[in-house]
Parts: structure tokens; sequence; C-alpha cells
């Protein structure tokens, strides 16, 4: 390959440099392969310390002393320093790579509750024991699903041998759904801060992620305080009484005088009026479609987390009339049933049945979805489709469908509309542009009214509202019905 001496003395200058670099590397890169072991900065600032001083021991002495024998005797002596203080640091740094605790040295825990709901801080508790010979400092990150979020992100901790160590943190999740905790990452370094290895302990939870309930609970206050209309639920005049009593509550003025309690008034010094609930369990039915029609957005939400809100207060608020409720999701299949039942325990069903249920691009079938229905449930129900209609196909099988189910049930389509469409037609403007997007938004809109006239003479019960709005209009819907004993 070299032909003369020279050649070969030339290559070496030239790719000395290389070897050199390739050599000092090696170590590094099978630390890091295998072992997950890392270099920190101080430790390439030391070893680079012998480098820096080899250099100075051969060119001051050459540039300061006064003959050459001068040179010579002055350079061996640098380089015998040299040589010392390399050894020196090569031993530091080796020494301090056993000081690294072992990954058994370490057990992790996590405890936290598996139930969370959405955008909100769920308290997570990680603990760690050390059955190391020597202090260990620890940098500790809990997994982080994608698209969550913790809080701190990390824990910087120091731990004497044998000892526990307890931290805190929150995660927050801003989807629904399952989400599943694998690993616990911690990183150490060592005793004189010269490497870092990084562990992963596995450590597997689950956490589902449900829509949040502070709804419900504000559902119950305003109810029991009798100021429903805050949030639009209004009082609905109805047809004969029911003879249940439910409970004793302060008079309004849109009470009939025959049911205040005069002794409980007498007591209280206060007008006190007789509520009376209905003494009949009937059934409602939610058909949720999570088809391509329910892909649509507003605010950061799918209309499917929309309907799934509501319906789930709608859900509470039957529950607690003493009805049963069922819930039917539904894409191109049933994806899930839950049959209809009375009694709490009925409202964690159906959160956890609809809970990881998402919008799909594909066609809905509204025929298996209604034959599944009209196989499960046999007696008179309210059933309360959910959905959104965009071209005329799909409004003639929600039409026929429904048509044909009020001949055994009650429907109630909740058709939801689109911020975009009715915010164009609303915006006209004297640009062309802007003009014919306005006036294809009015003709959508109109020909949507028209499907909503046709199920109406059909004796379908419609609520057409926004997303964001159609909590109220579809319980007003429910407790319209119980009233007029529809069902």
């Amino acid at each position: 390959m070299f032909n003369t001496l020279t050649e070969y003395a030339t290559w070496f200058v030239t790719q000395a440099p290389w070897l050199v670099l390739a050599l000092f590397a090696l170590p590094f890169g099978l630390l890091a392969r295998f072992a997950r072991i890392y270099p920190r900065p101080q430790t390439v600032i030391m070893l680079s310390i012998p480098f820096v001083l080899g250099v100075l021991a051969i060119v001051i002495p050459a540039t300061v002393a006064a003959s050459s024998s001068q040179t010579r005797l002055v350079s061996v002596f640098a380089v015998f320093l040299v040589a010392i203080l390399d050894g020196v640091i090569a031993f530091a740094v080796l020494l301090d790579l056993l000081f690294l605790p072992a990954k058994k040295a370490f057990t992790v825990t996590r405890d936290m509750q598996r139930a969370a709901s959405i955008a909100v801080p769920h308290p997570v508790e990680l603990t760690i024991e050390y059955r190391g010979y020597w202090p260990a400092f620890l940098r500790v990150k809990d997994d982080t699903p994608e698209g969550t979020k913790m809080s701190p992100e990390e824990h910087v901790v120091r731990l004497s041998s044998n000892k526990r160590w307890q931290g805190s943190h929150t995660i927050s999740a801003g989807q629904r759904g399952p989400y599943e905790l694998e690993s616990v990452y911690v990183n150490v370094r060592s005793r004189l801060g010269f490497w870092q290895k990084n562990i992963v302990i596995p450590c597997r939870s689950t956490l589902h992620v449900y829509p949040d309930m502070r709804q419900l609970a504000e559902y119950a206050i305003l109810a029991r305080s009798n100021r429903l209309s805050l949030i639009g639920v209004r009082r609905t005049r109805k047809i004969g009484q029911d003879s249940d009593f439910e409970r004793l509550r302060d008079y309004t003025l849109d009470d009939n005088y025959k049911f205040i309690d005069w002794r409980t008034t007498a007591r209280r010094n206060k007008l006190t009026v007789k509520d009376f609930q209905s003494d009949q369990s009937q059934r409602v039915v939610f058909m949720l479609d999570c088809g391509r029609m329910m892909t649509n957005t507003y605010n950061g939400l799918s209309l499917v987390d929309y309907g799934l809100n509501s319906l789930l207060m709608l859900s509470h608020v039957a529950l607690t009339q003493g009805d049963s409720v069922g819930l039917v999701c539904f894409s191109d299949k049933v994806d899930r049933y839950v049959p209809p039942r009375s009694g709490k325990s009925q409202m964690n069903q159906l959160l956890h049945a609809g809970f990881d249920r998402f919008p799909r691009l594909i066609e809905s079938r509204f025929d298996s979805a209604f034959l599944h229905l009209s196989s499960h449930l046999r007696k008179r129900s309210l059933v309360v489709l959910i959905t959104s209609i965009i071209d005329q196909v799909n409004a003639d099988q929600i039409t026929a469908y429904l048509g044909n189910l009020q001949q055994r049930h009650l429907p109630l389509l909740v058709l939801l509309r689109d911020h975009r469409i009715f915010d164009a037609a609303d915006n006209p403007a004297l640009d062309p542009d802007v003009l014919y997007r306005s006036a294809a938004a009015a003709s959508i809109l109109t020909w949507r009214e028209q499907v909503l006239h046709r199920l109406r003479m059909q004796g379908v019960l419609v609520v057409d509202a926004f997303p964001d709005q159609m909590t109220s209009p579809m319980i007003n819907e429910y407790l319209k019905a119980k009233a007029k004993h529809l069902l």
C-alpha cells in the first residue's frame, strides 16, 4: 500500500489525530451503547486538561530555553509531570465510574387513582427505594404519554444508602380515553460527578380520563336551590299531578298555592312547598353517532365530545328522576351497547362505555344501529339520536329510520349545528367571494330547515342547537316529554 517509509510517515501524521480521536471516543461509545452511561461536561473538561498541558509542555520550553540541551531537559520534565497528571485524572474518572448505582438498586412504585377528568390536574405519587452502598444523586421523570402534561416535569433527589423518597406531581390530559404509563425514567450521576446513567424502570399503570363531571355537581346544587333557570332549564307545567312526595323546598312565584305545606311554613317562618315526583319508571336510550359526520371540531373538542357531555348530563337528570338509561355508540358498526337500567351505578357504566369513543372518518351505518336497537329494546322508550347531517343521503336515512321508529318508541333527534355555516350566512358582504359563500351557506340552512320540518311532521321531537349550547334544550325536551306523558 505504501511504497516508501516516507509515504507511510506522511499518512500516519495526517491520520494520527483522527486515530487518537477514535481511540478516545471508542470507550464512551461502548458505554453509551451497552450500558447507557454517558460522560458529563466536567468529564470532557477534565480529560482535555492533559491534552492542553501536553501541548504547552512542548511549546513553552522551546521558546524560553537558551540551548537545545536545556530544552530537551525541560521538555522531558514537563512531559513527565503531564503523564503523572494524566494518570491521576484517568484513575479518578475510572474510579468514579464504579460509583454509579446499578438498576437493581432502585425500586419504584406509582400510586394514583385510576380515573381522572379531562383537563383537570390528577395527583400522582412516586416512591423510590434505594439499596445502594453510597449516596445517589437522581433526576426522576415519570412517563408522559402523548397528549398529557406533567407538573413539575422532573424531580431532583439526593438519596442516602437504604433510604426511601416520596414525591408527587400532577398529570393532566387534554383528551379523554385510556392512557398507559409504562415506566419511570431515572438519571443518576456518579459520586464525583464525572458520569451519568439513564435507567428505565418498568412501572405500569393505567389512567382512564373521563369527561369533566363538574357539571353534574353544578346541576345538583342548582336543582336543590331551585335555580335551574340559570343554566337554561325551564320548569314545565305538568298535565295532571304526580303523587309521590319527593322533598320540601322554598316557595317560588310559579308554585301553586295548594302545594304549600302550612305546618312546615309555620315552623320555619318561611313559605315552603311540597315537590312530587313521577311514580312511573321510564326508559331513555341514547344513540351517539361516532362516524364522519361527527368529526367536526369547535374550540378543540369534537362533536362527539359535546354529545357525550350532554348525554351524561341528561342521564344524570333521568337517573335522578328514577328512569332507566341506556347507550348505543355506533359508526360502521355498533361499538358499545349499555342496556337501560336505573340506579346510581348506571352512571358509572355510561361513563366507562363512552369515555374512549372517538369520531372516525367512516360512514355511519344507521341500519345496523337501529336493527340492534330494535332487537334489544322491546319496551317503549325515549330514543335520543345525537348526530349531524351533511348531505341529502344522510338526511334521508335519518328521516326514514326515525319515522319507522316513531311507531314503537318516542324518537328525539338532537341535530348539531356548524358554527362556520351559520356565521357565513349571517355575515354577508359586498365582496363577491364573501357574498357567494354567504349565499351557499344560506342555501344549506334552508335545506336543513326543510329536513327538520319533515321530521317534525312525522312526529319526531327535534332539538336543533350548537354543540356548546345543546345540554339545556335536551333536558328541557326530556322534561317536557315526561310532563306531557308522551311515553
